[in-house]
């Protein structure tokens, strides 16, 4: 697939991005029709972990981030970034997923850190492969076309 396309897909919201991201219980912008840097967005994860985050940065199709304004109160601090580059021909795309996060209080930040490591990085792994999969999916490609 095509860089623009996999960046759009990554910034569906509502009912699209049910479709596909299995992290997303539910997700909706706030005070805004499209994410744009400084955008917010409410985020409850299927967990039941309600955060609101803010874009701070927003460069279609090369590159999205977004920091934790408010969140679950063990997380001292949450951010995420997600890089888009084309691959070897036109309909390869690399998509590079990283998140930082830092726990309170700092006491039991070296157990839970740990946890939450492991917890993360399996909800990342099956973010990014339920992502791939909706690259390719024609309910959630027809979805995109109409914001595009």
């Amino acid at each position: 697939m095509s860089k623009s396309v996999a960046f759009a897909v990554s910034q569906t919201h509502g009912p699209t991005r049910l479709l596909w991201d299995p992290f997303i219980h539910r997700q909706h912008l706030i005070d805004a029709d499209a994410p744009a840097k400084g955008v917010r967005t409410q985020t409850v994860s299927r967990h039941r972990l309600k955060m609101v985050s803010e874009y701070v940065s927003y460069r279609a199709p090369d590159q999205v981030g977004m920091k934790m304004v408010e969140g679950p109160w063990f997380f001292k601090s949450f951010a995420g970034g997600w890089a888009f580059h084309e691959g070897a021909t036109p309909d390869e795309t690399l998509a590079t997923w990283r998140y930082t996060f830092s726990i309170r209080p700092k006491w039991i930040a070296p157990i839970a850190d740990r946890i939450g490591v492991r917890l993360l990085q399996r909800d990342i792994d099956a973010r990014i492969a339920a992502w791939a999969r909706a690259c390719e999916n024609p309910e959630v490609l027809r979805a995109i076309s109409i914001h595009e």
